[in-house]
């Protein structure tokens, strides 16, 4: 199986603003169903919607975003790997963000290469699975 990308919600958001060259350039190199979201990531950007009155532009953007790539719904196997995850990250003192650590998980599961700009993420330890790439 090809590699897959699973963008977090900061990268998803510089997309949308359409002014970042490379990025966009990145992301156009990706074969279309290469690149993937998870549904945290996409109730992060319709909160952050609704809390700005929902903006036409913004909602064209996000229209746009979710025709190149799949939303990965939240399961029961997700939930298990954020719950393992949580766990062994909080007992080596690292904390993430709720939504962070629900991203992390489910790139694990997905066995996707998480794409960031949080560099949160850097502190999940390399044996826990998680594939991280900054774009």
């Amino acid at each position: 199986m090809s590699q897959r990308f699973m963008l977090d919600t900061n990268v998803v958001s510089h997309i949308m603003q359409g002014r970042d060259a490379p990025l966009l350039a990145r992301l156009t190199a990706v074969p279309v169903g290469q690149a993937v979201i998870s549904s945290v990531t996409l109730a992060e950007l319709e909160y952050g919607l609704h809390r700005k009155g929902q903006p036409a532009r913004l909602r064209n953007a996000l229209t746009q975003v979710l025709l190149r790539m799949d939303v990965l719904p939240w399961d029961e196997d997700v939930a298990i790997c954020y719950g393992k995850l949580c766990a062994t990250l909080e007992a080596l003192g690292i904390n993430l963000s709720d939504f962070d650590m629900m991203i992390a998980a489910h790139a694990i599961n997905a066995k996707a290469t998480l794409v960031s700009r949080d560099k949160a993420f850097a502190k999940v330890p390399a044996n826990q699975s998680l594939r991280l790439e900054i774009w």
